[in-house]
């Protein structure tokens, strides 16, 4: 949504569509006005955590793009496409935001780029975590990657994930946490705008650090298997290369 659409959530309300049971996420980049990103998360992390999370919304991470000084990026989950509803809903027709939405919009420059999503396949969803009693606290490296496909990830790539690359993943050090495929129920809060028509798979590994995410992408590609046959199987399902979003956590990022 732009700066404007934003500002504009301030009465009315949206009614809330049919049930479902299925668990969503919001992966939300920012585009930040330069030099404002500092600022942003200290608001969003003293104003916006507890805040939604008080509605039923899980904040999974908020993060620092390490390739883009410019770029914040959050993560919310909610229980499902009614309760994400129901809970946008309530925040931003709610007090905080309304209170802190003008502080929020002076800082960003662009808040369209969202993809909704739901896991892969059973057990591919965030498991549960706790935030850190002290913020700040030891912090590794979250990897977001985003496969874009030519066709629907149900259509091969998803098990194909699941079965060749995420054992091989594994072993070379970089465990899957996470993955999901896009939500096709549609928006349920069209004031905030998402992404949903494009093709995609999204997989998530936390690291160490820059090193040692190199060094296990660097043996990923020295893996005489994944050269015969792996690799060049992604390369096949995919319409282009891979998105990949280097994450640092924010003080009081759960994921971490």
């Amino acid at each position: 949504m732009t700066v404007t659409g934003f500002a504009a959530l301030s009465s009315g309300a949206l009614a809330v569509d049919a049930p479902a049971t299925q668990k969503v996420i919001e992966l939300r980049q920012y585009k930040i006005l330069k030099g404002g990103r500092d600022a942003m998360i200290a608001l969003f992390e003293r104003e916006f955590v507890d805040s939604q999370e008080m509605l039923g919304m899980r904040l999974i991470g908020q993060f620092r793009d390490l390739d883009d000084p410019d770029r914040f990026t959050w993560i919310r989950e909610f229980e499902s496409m009614a309760a994400r509803a129901t809970a946008l809903n309530a925040f931003y027709f709610g007090p905080v935001w309304k209170a802190h939405r003008s502080e929020a919009n002076a800082l960003l420059d662009d808040n369209d780029n969202v993809l909704l999503l739901h896991p892969a396949t059973n057990g591919l969803g965030f498991g549960p975590q706790a935030r850190p009693a002290i913020a700040d606290g030891p912090a590794g490296l979250v990897i977001a990657t985003i496969h874009y496909l030519w066709k629907d990830a149900g259509e091969g790539f998803t098990s194909f994930f699941n079965e060749r690359m995420r054992p091989t993943l594994t072993a070379v050090g970089l465990p899957v946490l996470s993955a999901y495929v896009p939500e096709r129920e549609p928006n349920n809060f069209p004031q905030l705008p998402v992404r949903q028509s494009e093709k995609l798979f999204v997989w998530f590994t936390r690291v160490a650090d820059t090193a040692a995410y190199d060094n296990a992408m660097a043996a990923l590609h020295a893996d005489k298997v994944w050269q015969a046959a792996a690799g060049p199987a992604v390369d096949d399902f995919e319409e282009r290369a891979p998105q990949i979003l280097r994450l640092a956590p924010a003080p009081r990022s759960a994921l971490r």
